[in-house]
């Protein structure tokens, strides 16, 4: 995920700042000895976007859990938590510093066209990033039509600015740099939770009145022939001799339920555009509980 992100980045900063041209001149390594020799060997100015640290952004927490269905189970996926990356970008020249070359003042100009470039973007979409073109093959798809909330330049600044500068060989003395912070969302994937639910059985019971009233709740999918939910499906509980029951139509996955079913035979009738029109017979109570219809 984290490696989609400052791709991204990368992306971003090259394309929209004119001093940048190749992947060459925006890198993530430390900002260390290494580095600084790195850069010498350049011929152009390059930022060095560093990811600082981690932090699970507590505030977007949530213990909510969406369900969906998929071959007649039912799948369970937990709210994905929320990661705050915390970059330090810095401006680097390669140009030594001469009574008629001041490196500084190019090293300051591309650090305020980084800032501004990502003022100008924030939240990061990255569909809006790479557009006109597609995004890169790969991308996860949590992130393809995300908003990653960010934040650019925050007031608190980088609180162990000096600590961090002194793990960086101590040479040369810090410099300036934007702190860009942006939230990524961490999913846990799909758990399967178990079979659908195809029959309820609900009994009421009167005071004073022997014995109780059962009713059903029945619920199915209909299916084409390749296995496939067929959504907008007209649906039709009868009694065997054709007298209507209950009428609905199938959700956008499929799925179908009817309500207040006494025990007994009924008559399921299904009909679907272009496939036509299939019946079968219920009972109930039921052994198998099976209310699926399939066209094929």
């Amino acid at each position: 995920m984290i490696e989609h992100i400052d791709r991204m980045l990368r992306h971003l900063l090259i394309s929209r700042i004119d001093h940048l041209t190749d992947e060459a001149q925006v890198r993530f390594q430390p900002p260390d000895a290494d580095w600084r020799t790195y850069v010498a060997n350049l011929s152009h100015l390059a930022l060095n976007v560093y990811l600082l640290e981690l932090r699970e952004n507590r505030a977007l927490r949530t213990n909510e859990r969406s369900r969906g269905t998929a071959a007649g189970l039912v799948a369970g996926e937990l709210a994905p938590r929320r990661v705050d990356l915390h970059y330090l970008i810095t401006a680097w020249s390669a140009a030594a510093p001469s009574q008629v070359i001041e490196p500084t003042l190019d090293e300051h100009a591309l650090l305020y066209r980084a800032a501004a470039t990502l003022v100008a973007a924030e939240p990061l979409n990255p569909a809006e990033i790479y557009r006109p073109g597609p995004l890169p093959t790969g991308f996860p798809e949590p992130l393809a039509d995300a908003v990653l909330p960010t934040s650019v330049l925050p007031a608190e600044g980088f609180s162990k600015y000096a600590e961090f500068w002194g793990t960086m060989d101590g040479r040369p003395p810090w410099r300036p740099g934007v702190h860009l912070t942006v939230t990524v969302p961490v999913c846990f994937g799909p758990g399967e939770l178990g079979p659908l639910v195809t029959t309820q059985m609900t009994g009421f019971e009167q005071p004073g009145q022997a014995g109780a009233e059962v009713v059903f709740h029945i619920g199915g999918s209909v299916l084409d022939a390749g296995g496939v939910p067929v959504p907008g499906a007209w649906v039709r509980v009868e009694t065997p001799d054709g007298s209507p029951r209950h009428t609905t139509e199938t959700t956008v996955q499929g799925r179908y339920t009817v309500g207040r079913l006494t025990a007994g035979r009924y008559r399921l009738r299904v009909r679907v555009t272009g496939l036509g029109e299939r019946v079968r017979e219920i009972e109930l109570p039921g052994a198998a509980g099976d209310h699926d219809v399939t066209f094929g």
